[in-house]
């Protein structure tokens, strides 16, 4: 059977989200191995967007705005239509536009010795109110369009990586209360559970017929 026009617009957009994690991922490794040097342990993400290189950091930012709209683009074009999946499609584009605010609104960096994520400055509050709000809203996105997703396909791959970004912001938030010494590998966590599961989600509805042959 020849695909469909719808078909081949959602393996185009699914396969740019699916690329897009994958840029995402190896623009964080680089930013890492280059000056100021932030701990992987200790240093939020968002800490990469501040220092000689910070601008690719918010290149990143920006790409998980865009990948969250190729995945609301491919949900959108998959069946079957109902409420959970315009209700994840919602919540998904408010994640991608919070994620794109952070471009705007740079960290505050810790001074040496002080751990964890207290705004200094303004803007750095404003950071932390687009970051916390988008976190807790892709979450939400997640739970919703993999309850929708169970309709789609029996693949598990996207409800496991949901697991893994619930665990790691419950873990992300007792560092903050408890040890925020270990806050960058928490919240690192919790992105990693979220960029899975953008991927996993398009990987299988790129091509939801074979993935289930």
């Amino acid at each position: 059977m020849r695909p469909t026009p719808t078909a081949g617009i959602r393996r185009v957009f699914a396969t740019t989200a699916m690329a897009i994690v994958l840029l995402y991922l190896g623009i964080d490794v680089v930013l890492q191995l280059l000056p100021p040097h932030y701990s992987v342990v200790s240093d939020a993400e968002s800490d990469l967007a501040v220092g000689p290189y910070g601008w690719a950091m918010a290149v990143n930012f920006f790409a998980r705005a865009v990948m969250s709209g190729c995945v609301i683009v491919v949900v959108s074009l998959s069946a079957p239509a109902s409420a959970l999946r315009r209700l994840g499609a919602v919540l998904l584009a408010v994640a991608g536009l919070c994620s794109a605010a952070l471009v705007f609104a740079p960290t505050d960096v810790n001074p040496t010795g002080e751990f964890g994520m207290t705004p200094h400055t303004t803007i750095g509050f404003v950071h932390v109110v687009f970051a916390t709000t988008g976190f807790v809203v892709v979450l939400a996105a997640m739970t919703v369009l993999t309850v929708w997703f169970r309709t789609v396909s029996r693949r598990r791959a996207p409800a496991v990586f949901l697991v893994v970004a619930l665990a790691g912001l419950l873990a992300l938030a007792l560092s903050l209360a408890i040890l925020p010494q270990i806050v960058g590998i928490t919240e690192r966590i919790c992105l990693a559970g979220i960029l899975g599961w953008a991927f996993a989600l398009s990987a299988v509805l790129r091509n939801p017929q074979r993935s289930e042959g």
